[in-house]
């Protein structure tokens, strides 16, 4: 988990306004993006082998999405 950079969390936070944060915040948020991340990673690699494929498409995202 440490190679996904503080900075790009911070940057998200405030984009979607929040002016200050702390770093348990940042630690935990990291670690919730994290899960997410791989949880619908692993649909659209399921979705992927469900259509006899190696490769990741946009639409086995996008359904993995639903």
């Amino acid at each position: 988990m440490d190679d996904f950079p503080t900075n790009t969390i911070k940057r998200l936070a405030r984009e979607v306004g929040i002016e200050r944060i702390s770093e348990d915040a940042i630690k935990e948020l990291k670690v919730i993006i994290l899960q997410i991340a791989e949880k619908y990673g692993r649909m659209a690699v399921e979705n992927a082998k469900h259509a006899k494929r190696k490769t990741v498409k946009l639409e086995d995202v996008l359904l993995a999405e639903e």
